[in-house]
């Protein structure tokens, strides 16, 4: 009877151990940090100082103002084929990896004001897939220059489209596009960098006379 006791006793004893040495590990488990994974961090985007450059090029007819950390890139292929005129080209901002690709239609040369026109709102709805929604910006300058300003915003591949003309002679189009995978967040301040460009090149353009 005794040593079945003593037995008992040193099972239970032996139990009782077994059982705390598994609450002092299931406790120091549950001490360990949790892993939080961080935010995506954003490269750091220098922003260089806005001055601006005159657009003179012999092969338009119109000017304006265009920051001086942008080039100017005249198209001299479209789908392997020659643009309908000279006066095709990109404003090309490498720090940033965007470009506004520029057209210029002469009107009625093959197309009608009124064809170009909804040609632009077009090009604006077949982006408009993508984007939450669109703002239309009138356009009336007193120098014989009017048209649309279109914002896209949500993940658009054309956040930026606009049209100017004189309705009777001129008609150029641009787009802005960046070179890289759309995503609102992190192209939001530089898109707005770009935006104020943009904005000042419509603001100083002017047909030739």
């Amino acid at each position: 009877m005794a040593k079945r006791l003593g037995a008992f006793l040193e099972n239970l004893v032996m139990e009782i151990r077994i059982a705390l040495f598994l609450l002092i590990l299931l406790a120091s488990c549950n001490n360990e940090p949790t892993f939080t994974p961080k935010p995506r961090a954003y490269p750091r985007v220098i922003y260089p100082e806005k001055t601006y450059q005159r657009f003179d090029e012999n092969y338009c007819n119109f000017t304006f103002e265009y920051p001086i950390y942008a080039e100017i890139e005249q198209d001299t292929s479209f789908f392997e084929k020659k643009p309908i005129h000279p006066c095709w080209f990109n404003v090309y901002i490498p720090a940033f990896g965007s470009r506004l690709h520029c057209s210029y239609y002469p009107i009625g040369r093959g197309k009608s004001f009124e064809q170009l026109k909804q040609d632009a709102f077009q090009m604006v709805q077949f982006h408009n897939k993508k984007a939450n929604y669109i703002e239309e910006m009138r356009i009336e300058k007193p120098n014989h220059v009017s048209g649309f300003a279109f914002v896209l915003d949500g993940p658009a591949a054309s956040p930026f489209q606009f049209y100017l003309t004189d309705s009777t002679q001129h008609f150029m189009r641009g787009a802005l596009y960046f070179n890289t995978q759309v995503n609102p967040d992190s192209l939001a301040p530089v898109y707005e960098f770009v935006k104020q460009d943009l904005m000042k090149m419509i603001e100083t353009f002017e047909w030739n006379q």
